[in-house]
């Protein structure tokens, strides 16, 4: 579905909005901004299901003069919106991309804008990361000077449903003639808000930010039988605690100690009673590494260890391997825009030149692929507050900082127009 809206263009300077002016344009919208990202935090939706957000981002977007719609993507929910360059221009679009979907976790902060729906919580933060990316349209539509084209991605499905690679098989960064809007993009930005980073800070880094996020589940088989006679037996619960303990060396021992490389067992399940060993075991995981070869690698070495150590208990291992998102790889030049914007508007003193990857992942790094793409991380930590005692990401006591919608509303704003 295509929409266009037909609003007159507002009284405004000629002159492009900067510093107090900027600030001013979004101080006057945060009111809305927050009541936008509360509504959405209560009405939470998981992924590939966020039709009530699509539906509400979209008619949010309408408002804004003189902008284009496109919605319907990835299956359904996603949603881009490109605002043109103000003057006739040779340039290509800028993107600026946000994330829609919640969490299936029940939330937990009693707040009075806590989610309505059961057992699903904004538990990461989109909410925060969609109002913002709406702001920022808004503010760019507000402009009678506008110098490139802006591209704006909400995607949906980032908690492991990969919409960011649906968004761009749609042709998103492909302009009008590829599948999205407008001309092709050259680049884009992506933010995510940072519970442990104070509010007022950002930052980022050159390569990569996040890890790539492959998980695993193994069936141990054996031959089970009574507890009281195990030589009779091959016990799949001793050899899924081998496979478990070998794993250790995964890490430790199979790959270059200078590379990253994280191997968990998550869950393990098997047998139902004391005195009787089941015929098969279960056990899960991920596997998060920060290069390509060290990826290839660690699934070798991952399915060496553990077929080898099922054998050696006389049981077999059957593995399924799950890929998921690459490596989330900052290219330099957008990195380096991304610096240079965030030290004037924000000062030097409050941007961060992130000194270590992070294991998580985040399918912005399909974007990546495509274009040059910068990824920063955005402080919500209030002034004063320990960092130790404040909710994490993914947890039921966690909720967006609506006091950090301006600086991340400002950051895209500035970054659209660099």
């Amino acid at each position: 579905m295509t929409t266009s809206s037909a609003h007159a263009k507002p009284t405004a300077s000629n002159e492009l909005a900067t510093g107090s002016d900027l600030d001013a344009r979004i101080d006057s919208m945060l009111p809305e901004l927050v009541a936008f990202r509360r509504d959405l935090h209560r009405h939470p939706e998981l992924s590939y299901n966020e039709h009530r957000t699509s539906k509400a981002v979209q008619e949010a977007l309408a408002a804004i003069p003189g902008i284009e719609i496109k919605a319907g993507l990835a299956g359904g929910t996603g949603v881009i919106a490109h605002l043109p360059a103000t003057a006739p221009t040779e340039k290509m679009a800028t993107a600026l991309r946000a994330d829609m979907d919640a969490l299936p976790i029940t939330e937990a902060t009693g707040c009075e804008w806590a989610s309505a729906t059961p057992g699903i919580m904004h538990a990461c933060g989109h909410d925060g990361h969609t109002a913002i990316l709406l702001g920022a349209a808004r503010v760019l539509g507000s402009f009678d000077r506008r110098p490139n084209p802006v591209t704006f991605i909400f995607q949906p499905a980032e908690e492991g449903g990969g919409g960011g690679e649906r968004m761009c098989e749609d042709g998103v960064l492909d302009g009008a003639t590829g599948g999205g809007l407008g001309p092709r993009c050259a680049r884009i930005f992506g933010l995510h808000g940072w519970p442990q980073v104070p509010l007022g800070i950002v930052g980022s880094r050159v390569g990569p930010l996040l890890a790539a996020t492959d998980d695993f589940v193994v069936h141990v088989r054996g031959v089970g039988g009574h507890a009281a006679m195990p030589h009779l037996l091959r016990d799949p619960v001793v050899a899924a605690a081998s496979c478990v303990t070998q794993l250790q060396t995964l890490a430790s021992r199979c790959i270059n100690p200078l590379e990253p490389v994280v191997c968990t067992v998550s869950t393990i399940y098997g047998g139902i009673a004391d005195n009787v060993v089941p015929d098969s075991v279960e056990f899960t995981g991920t596997v998060r590494t920060l290069r390509d070869t060290t990826r290839e690698q660690a699934r070798a070495h991952f399915f060496r260890i553990v077929e080898s150590a099922a054998s050696t208990h006389g049981c077999t291992a059957d593995i399924q391997w799950k890929p998921g998102y690459p490596v989330t790889n900052n290219h330099p030049d957008a990195t380096a825009t991304f610096f240079e914007v965030a030290r004037r508007i924000h000062g030097p003193q409050h941007v961060i030149d992130v000194p270590d990857p992070f294991m998580g992942g985040e399918d912005f790094s399909y974007y990546g692929q495509h274009v040059p793409a910068c990824f920063f991380i955005l402080g919500l930590l209030p002034v004063g507050d320990d960092p130790a005692a404040t909710p994490r990401l993914h947890q039921p006591t966690f909720d967006f900082n609506d006091e950090a919608i301006a600086p991340g509303v400002r950051t895209m704003v500035e970054l659209a127009l660099s």
